[in-house]
Parts: C-alpha cells; structure tokens; sequence
C-alpha cells in the first residue's frame, strides 16, 4: 500500500506553493481510514493519533517538491525561471515540465539550454538560471503569444515525476524526496487501525508543505510533544553507508547533531530486530525536525527515512528500503 500512495503523490504536482492537490489526496486518505484531520493556514496536515499517555511523539514529513517559478516571459516566447528549492540545473535538463496558469490550465514544455544545439554553438555553456529555459509545446512566436495562453511571470513549474515500478523491486522517480515518506506514513496510520495496535505515547503527524525552502514542520506540534522523528529520505554517495535496501538514520545534518539518546533507540530497535539500516552524516541537508529545532521547541529530534539515490535530481529507491522504514517506524511508536 506505502508503494501505491507514493506512485500516486509523484504524479500530482506539488512544488512548494502549489501543493493544495497533493495535500488534499494525503486529506481524503487519512481521513477515510476515520482519523480526525486538521489542516494548517500554512496548507499542511496534522494528524492526531490517541494513546495510552498524553505525552506525544510527533513524525513529520514534507508533501512539497522541488520546482521553478516563471520569472521572465521572453521574446522568443520561451520562459526563463527561478528555481523553488536546491538543485542543479544539469539535473533537469531536457526534463519534461508543466506551467500552471492562474486559471488551472497547465501547459506542458521541456527544460532546455539556451544554446543547446551542438551544431550551432561550438562551446557548451554552464548550465545556470541565466542560460536555461522552458520551450513550451505550443505554437508561441514571441512574448505576446505567450501572455495570450494565460501565462504570467508568477506562474508555478512543476517538474514531471516520470515515475518507473521496476520488476527488480526499484522504482525511479522525481519527488521521492519526500513523497516516499508521506506514503510511508499514510501506510503506517492504516497499519495502527488493521493490527489494533495500542500506542504508549500518543502520536501526532505532520505533513508539511514548505520543508524544500526552509521552514517544514515548525509549527503545529502540540505542548505534549516530546519527540519529533522527521521521516526523510537517506542520501546515497560516496563515503556514506546508506543505499537503496535500507533506512537511514541520520546522526548529524547542517543544523547539527540530532538527539543522541533518541538516535541510540532508534539503532537500538533496528539492530535487535534485525531491520536493514546504516547510520550517516549529511553536511548538506537540512529537515523538519531542523526547522522545529531552529524555531527554538523543546524537542528531542531524530531524522530517518529510505535510502534515496541521486537526490534532488531523477532519483531511485527500492521496495526494501521503503519497507526496513515502515518497519522501524512501527517499532518506534509501540515502544515504551
């Protein structure tokens, strides 16, 4: 089921700004299992789960994604950019997009360099904000014809998720960062419900849908809260232990190191019930559980979440690491 509610996030757009559509399946599924849903002024989710304390652990994740924002509507009757988010533009080049207008059409296009063929400019040029442009798949001459679409400066872009299930078990796609997650969190509520399982601490769910600029999960946790576990994806590369079969718990991020006594059992509960995990440092990440940190909660934080190969850019996942998450996260809320 965690595979199926994240196959269905990655194909609704939601770059941070425009994440209503993406917030109201998260809405529509939570509530129809019979939770009570609340939404934020900010567009989120908040979930409340009784248990048999008051005192709350509270997991977060984000349901926003990278994406741009027109910027300026040239004469060409291409687009120039601002990106929503951090990513290199080589990353989404030649990428498939949509322009959604004020009035809820969405135009579809293609992320290309300026100068893009090989056989009218000699030199490549860096791939930037002033060298890459939306070329739209509409009969557009110049600016006016543009304008005549609906399109105005303003306007979100949505990256497409070209999302792959792969018999192996893996499955490619843009925005598993952090719709892997939300999916994941959908599928543990259901869980709770069909095996009657009976939390010590209660347990109170962020969706967020502003973690990609910053701010995340860092309001609407509840005086009782005395955990905050951001459920985020595990980066993958050189020097670091996570891969694609395991989740990822996280020692260390740029707003530094994350609870130790938390961190211990949460290893703790991996190692003894045997769930594929590594432990890594990410000097170049930042979460939910960073953005309540910083918004000055008293809080023990934690981050964990499934190994995610080149993040911020097409990324791949596995049924594994999708699945050790599920699991561990299962074992963190029955614990006492």
């Amino acid at each position: 089921m965690a595979l199926s509610h994240i196959l269905k996030l990655v194909s609704i757009p939601s770059p941070t700004g425009f994440t209503e559509r993406a917030i109201e399946y998260c809405y529509r599924q939570i509530a129809q299992m019979g939770y009570s849903v609340a939404r934020t002024y900010k567009g989120g989710l908040v979930v409340h789960v009784p248990g048999k304390r008051e005192r709350t652990r509270v997991l977060a994740a984000h349901v926003d994604t990278l994406g741009a924002i027109v910027k300026q509507i040239l004469q060409s009757g291409r687009l120039k950019m601002s990106p929503i988010g951090g990513f290199r533009f080589h990353a989404v080049e030649g990428e498939y997009c949509q322009v959604h207008t004020l009035e809820g059409a969405a135009y579809t296009g293609t992320i290309v360099a300026h100068k893009a063929s090989s056989h009218v400019y000699k030199e490549a040029e860096e791939r930037t904000e002033d060298t890459m442009e939306i070329r739209l798949d509409e009969v557009v001459k110049n600016d006016q014809d543009v304008r005549k679409l609906g399109i105005r400066v303003g306007d979100i872009v949505s990256f497409d998720a070209r999302a792959v299930l792969l018999p192996s078990g893996h499955l490619k796609s843009r925005h598993l960062d952090d719709k892997a997650s939300v999916g994941i969190l959908i599928e543990l509520l259901h869980l709770i419900l069909e095996e009657h399982i009976e939390l010590p601490y209660s347990l109170t769910l962020l969706i967020s849908t502003d973690e990609e600029i910053g701010y995340g999960g860092n309001s609407n946790i509840p005086e009782t809260a005395f955990e905050y576990v951001a459920v985020d994806m595990g980066a993958i590369g050189e020097g670091l232990a996570t891969t694609e079969h395991v989740v990822s718990i996280c020692a260390k991020d740029s707003s530094g190191p994350y609870n130790y006594d938390l961190r211990r059992s949460l290893v703790y509960l991996a190692e003894r019930n045997h769930v594929a995990h590594a432990i890594d440092i990410y000097p170049y990440y930042a979460s939910d559980a960073s953005a309540a940190r910083r918004a000055g909660y008293d809080l023990a934080t934690a981050l964990i979440g499934p190994g995610i190969d080149s993040s911020h850019a097409y990324e791949r996942t596995h049924r594994d690491a999708i699945a050790a998450t599920l699991r561990l996260l299962l074992l963190y809320v029955q614990s006492e």
